[in-house]
C-alpha cells in the first residue's frame, strides 16, 4: 500500500473520540536513558518518529533480551517504551540523509535527546544547529546532572544517580549499606519528568515564540522520590534514616511490612484499619474485646506518642503482627477490602500479572500471548491506547519520507494569552490529597495556574500532620511534607458535609477550566458531582480522578496510598536485600510516578481545549501509571521465566555495583561499574591489576570478594574524595547524599533546585524545585503552600464573585471551617 501525508490518521477509529497531541510531531533521539518520554507524547497522540543512525539506537541492545526473528526488536526495554512510535534510519555520513534530517527537525515541534553522547550527537546535531532550523523548536535533553554546572561532566548510571539524588540514603536497613530498588528506575523517572517538560517547553513557545530548550536532571528527578525527606534537615534539624519497612513522618516511625503464612503484606495500623479487622482480630484471639470501645479518632491524633494509653501504636503493631502471621495475604486483602481497611499484598511479578482487578479493567496489551502494559489513563472521550508496537529499525523509513514531501503546515503564531506564565489564565479546583493529586495541581500552580485547594478544617490534608515539621514542633501549617506538594497553591476551606458547601464547591468548579479530585471512587457519585452534572453547567471542564486502583474494578474500593500501591505494584519485592524481608522504596513510592504522567495529561488536555474548546474526563489508577516502571521486568518474566527480585545493589548486566563504606558515621559512595574500560581504571587505582582482565561474568562469580576489596580501599577515606578521585577517571561513582548534602550541594545550588521562600507561620524555609530547567524562564515554586483557610475569603471575593453578605452567610452556615 502507498504511504500516505498523515498515515497516523488510522489511529483515529473511534467515532466522537480525538487524540490530544494529533497537531504535534515528535523526534525522539533518546536511547535507554529517557525513551519513555517519547512513549507518554505517542499515547497522548502526538506524532512520535524514532531518528537513529544504521546500526539502530544503543537501546535496541539494552538488557533485558526477549526471543524474536528481528534482532533490533531483542530487547524487552526498548519493546516497552518505543510503542506508538515510527522509526526512521539515517547515514550520519550520507549528505541526502543530513537533508532529510535538517527536514525532520524543520518540521518537528519537540526533539528528545539523550546526553551526553545521544542519537542526535552521531549526526553532530545540538540545540543551537536545530534552533537555527527551526526557530519554534522545544529541546528537551536528559542527562545524569544537567546540561552545565558543576557536575554536569559526572558519568552518571542507575545506581550513582540514584545516590546522589537521595533516596538510596534512606532504603535498606541500619546494618547494611544503604540500597537502590533493584530494577533500574533512574532513567524511566527522568524520561517521564521529559515528556511533562516537553509540554511546559511546548506551552512557553506558544506564548512567547522561539525555541526552548529544556534541560531535564535525572539527578533532580530522583531526588523527588525522597517526598518528605527533601528538605527535611532544614525543616527539622535532622535527616530521616533508613530502618527497613517502616514509614517516618517525624521523630516517630511507624511500622509497615509485616509477615503472613504465604509472604509480606504492607499494612499501616492507624484507625482505621484496626477498626476494619477488629472483630476478625477479636474472634482470632489476638486482640481483647474492650478494644470494641476504644476511641479510634483520638487513637490516631496520638499516634505520634507511642507510649499514649489505654492503648497506643506499639501495641497496635503487635497485635498485626500476630494477626497477619495467621493469614494469607489474599485473604487479608479481599478482608480489608470489604471491611474498608487497607491492606496491601507484597505482590511478586507473577501475582502481578494475575491480579484479577488489571484484567478486569482490560489494562494489559496482549503481546505474542504475553501481558504487558497498557495505556495508564481511561477516559470516555479521549482516544488511549497503543496503536503502534515498537518499531523495527527504519520500518517506517519509506512512509516518512513521503510525508517530508507534503508540504508542512505553518507553524501556530504565539497566542494572545493572560500572562507569560505558562498556565496563566487558567484556574483549578484542586480536591484533592496527601501525594499524587496536590503534586499535579501543584505543577500547573507553580507554572501560573491559579489552583484552589479545597480542604476542610476538621478534616484537613493527612499531610498537614506528618512531618517534617518546622524546627519539630507539630501544626497544621509546620509541615514541609505538606508544603514541598503545595507550592504557589491559595487554600479554601470548605466543610463538604454542609449542603451549603457543596453549593460553594460546585461554582468554584463551575468557573474553573480544571478539576482534579482523589476522592475514594463513588464519593463524587454522593456529593453530586460527577462530570456528566458539572459538564451541564461547565461544557468545558477537564476533570480528573485519580485513586489508587482506579474508579472501577474489584480492587477499587481500596482506599491507600503510596506505600500501599508500591506494594500491590511490585516495587517492595524488588527493594532491599534477597534474604531479608522486603524494605520497600522510601515511603509512598508510587506518588512520585503518578504525577509524572498526569502532568503531561493535564497540558495535553488545555492545549487540546485551547484548540477546540473540548473538555474531557480522566480515570487515572496510580497503578497502572506505576506499572510503566516495570514493563520491561514483567515481559522478562513471562518471555523468559526470570522474576525480578531483591538484589541489593547489584545488577544483572554490571559489575561491581554497590555503595561502599566512607570515613565517618554511616557515610557510603556508590560505584557502579558499567563497561570493561571503567573497570580497568578502578583496578589501575585501586593497585588491582591482577583482576583488571576479569570478564563480566567472572566479575558477578567474585562479587563478594569485590565488594570487600573496594570497601578496604574507600573506608578511609572522605566520601567526596573517593567521588571525585573516581570520577577524575571516568568511573561512576557518587556520594550516597541525603537532604544536608543536597541542600549544599553545589550542582543544585547551580541550578536553583532548591527555592528558599518565605511562610507565614515557619518563615524563610527551602522548596524543592523543578527537575528540569527552561532557558530564560526563572520556573519553580512561585510561593510557599498555603496555611489552612488562609485564603477562603479571597476565593469567595475574587474567584466565586461574592458580596460581603453573602461571604458572611457561609462563615455562619459553617461551610467555611
Amino acid at each position: 500500500m502507498a504511504p500516505t501525508a498523515r498515515p497516523w490518521k488510522r489511529w483515529r477509529h473511534t467515532e466522537g473520540l480525538f487524540l490530544m497531541l494529533e497537531p504535534y510531531t515528535v523526534l525522539d533521539f533518546t536511547d535507554d536513558r529517557g525513551e519513555i518520554a517519547g512513549m507518554i507524547l505517542g499515547d497522548l497522540g502526538a506524532n512520535v518518529i524514532r531518528v537513529e543512525t544504521l546500526s539502530g539506537s544503543r537501546s535496541r541492545c539494552s538488557g533485558p533480551l526477549g526471543e524474536t526473528s528481528a534482532s533490533s526488536l531483542a530487547s524487552l526495554q526498548f519493546q516497552a517504551y518505543n510503542r506508538n512510535k515510527r522509526s526512521i534510519a539515517l547515514d550520519p555520513e550520507s549528505a541526502a540523509d543530513q537533508t532529510i534530517l535538517e527536514r525532520l527537525v524543520a518540521r518537528g515541534h519537540i526533539i528528545l535527546e539523550s546526553a551526553p553522547g545521544g542519537g542526535l550527537a552521531e549526526f553532530d546535531m545540538d540545540f543551537k544547529a536545530c534552533g537555527q532550523l527551526n526557530a519554534d523548536v522545544v529541546f528537551v535533553q536528559i542527562s545524569p546532572f544537567g546540561a552545565d554546572g558543576p557536575r554536569a561532566d559526572y558519568v552518571g548510571n542507575d545506581l550513582v544517580i540514584a545516590a546522589m539524588g537521595g533516596p538510596v540514603g534512606l532504603q535498606g536497613v541500619k546494618e547494611r549499606s544503604p540500597v537502590r530498588l533493584s530494577v533500574p528506575q533512574v532513567w524511566r523517572h527522568a524520561g517521564a519528568e521529559a515528556a511533562a517538560g516537553a509540554l511546559i517547553g511546548l506551552q512557553r513557545r506558544l506564548r512567547s515564540g522561539g525555541a526552548q530548550f529544556v534541560d531535564v536532571s535525572a539527578q533532580a528527578a530522583m531526588t523527588w522520590t525522597m517526598l518528605n525527606s527533601m528538605t527535611a534537615h532544614a525543616i527539622q534539624g535532622f535527616d530521616f534514616q533508613r530502618s527497613g519497612g517502616v514509614i517516618q513522618t517525624g521523630s516517630m516511625a511507624i511500622r509497615l511490612v509485616y509477615p503472613t503464612a504465604d509472604g509480606y503484606i504492607v499494612a499501616a495500623p492507624y484507625g482505621r484499619l484496626m477498626k476494619g479487622c477488629l472483630d476478625w482480630m477479636i474472634e482470632d484471639g489476638v486482640a481483647d474485646p474492650s478494644l470494641r470501645a476504644l476511641d479510634w479518632e483520638e487513637y490516631d491524633l496520638n499516634l505520634r506518642n507511642p507510649d499514649y494509653g489505654p492503648f497506643g501504636v506499639r501495641q497496635a503493631e503487635q497485635i498485626c503482627e500476630k494477626f497477619f502471621a495467621g493469614h494469607t495475604k489474599e485473604e487479608l486483602f479481599r478482608c480489608g477490602l470489604e471491611h474498608g481497611a487497607a491492606l496491601a499484598p507484597v505482590n511478586s511479578l507473577e501475582e502481578l500479572v494475575a491480579f484479577d482487578h488489571l484484567q478486569v479493567r482490560d489494562f494489559w496489551q496482549q503481546h505474542d500471548g504475553n501481558r504487558r502494559p497498557g495505556v495508564w489513563v481511561k477516559s470516555p472521550n479521549v482516544e488511549l491506547g497503543v496503536h503502534r508496537k515498537a518499531p523495527g529499525l527504519d520500518e517506517h523509513g519509506q512512509e516518512i519520507r513521503a510525508w517530508l514531501k507534503q508540504p508542512a503546515k505553518a507553524p501556530e503564531a504565539p497566542v494572545e494569552l493572560d500572562g507569560d506564565l505558562p498556565f496563566a489564565g487558567v484556574t483549578v479546583a484542586d480536591f484533592t490529597w496527601a501525594g499524587v493529586g496536590p503534586i499535579s495541581a501543584k505543577f500547573l500552580a507553580d507554572h501560573g495556574a491559579d489552583v484552589i485547594s479545597v480542604e476542610s478544617g476538621t478534616r484537613p490534608d493527612m499531610l498537614r500532620g506528618s512531618g517534617p515539621f518546622k524546627d519539630g514542633e507539630p501544626g497544621w501549617n509546620r509541615s514541609q511534607f505538606y508544603g514541598d506538594f503545595n507550592t504557589s497553591k491559595r487554600s479554601l476551606s470548605l466543610d463538604l458535609k454542609q449542603p451549603a458547601a457543596l453549593d460553594l464547591a460546585r461554582q468554584l468548579i463551575n468557573k474553573s477550566d480544571v478539576m482534579i479530585e482523589s476522592f475514594a471512587p463513588g464519593a463524587m457519585q454522593r456529593m453530586g458531582l460527577t462530570y456528566d452534572k458539572l459538564i451541564e453547567h461547565n461544557p468545558g471542564l477537564i476533570m480528573i480522578s485519580t485513586s489508587l486502583m482506579g474508579q472501577t474494578g474489584p480492587a477499587s474500593r481500596l482506599a491507600g496510598f503510596g506505600y500501599h500501591a508500591g506494594a500491590i505494584a511490585g516495587f517492595y519485592e524488588v527493594t532491599g536485600w534477597p534474604d531479608l524481608a522486603p524494605n520497600g522504596p522510601w515511603v509512598a513510592y508510587t506518588d512520585t510516578i503518578a504525577p509524572r504522567f498526569i502532568s503531561a495529561l493535564l497540558v495535553a488536555a488545555l492545549d487540546h481545549r485551547r484548540r477546540t474548546g473540548r473538555g474531557s474526563y480522566f480515570d487515572l489508577a496510580q497503578i497502572e501509571t506505576a506499572l510503566q516502571f516495570l514493563a520491561p521486568e514483567l515481559s522478562d518474566l513471562q518471555e523468559n521465566g526470570y522474576a525480578a527480585g531483591r538484589m541489593g545493589n547489584r545488577s544483572r548486566f554490571a559489575a561491581p555495583q554497590g555503595c561502599y563504606p566512607c570515613a565517618g558515621e554511616d557515610e557510603w559512595c556508590a560505584i557502579a561499574i558499567d563497561t570493561q574500560a571503567q573497570w580497568q581504571a578502578l583496578c589501575a587505582e585501586l593497585k588491582l591489576q591482577r583482576l583488571a582482565d576479569l570478564s563480566l561474568e567472572e566479575r558477578q562469580i567474585r562479587h563478594d570478594e569485590i565488594d570487600a576489596q573496594i570497601s578496604q580501599w574507600t573506608k578511609p577515606k572522605d566520601r567526596y574524595q573517593v567521588m571525585e578521585q573516581l570520577q577524575a577517571l571516568g568511573v561512576p561513582a557518587g556520594v550516597v547524599q541525603r537532604s544536608k548534602d543536597l541542600l549544599v550541594d553545589p550542582q543544585y545550588t547551580h541550578r536553583g533546585f532548591y527555592r528558599w521562600i518565605e511562610h507565614p507561620e515557619m518563615g524563610e524555609v527551602p522548596y524543592a524545585g523543578h527537575q528540569y530547567t527552561v532557558q530564560g524562564y526563572d520556573n519553580g515554586p512561585r510561593g510557599p503552600a498555603p496555611c489552612l483557610g488562609a485564603d477562603s475569603f479571597a476565593v469567595l471575593s475574587e474567584v466565586l464573585g461574592l458580596g460581603d453578605e453573602q461571604i458572611a452567610a457561609a462563615y455562619a452556615s459553617g461551610a467555611i471551617n
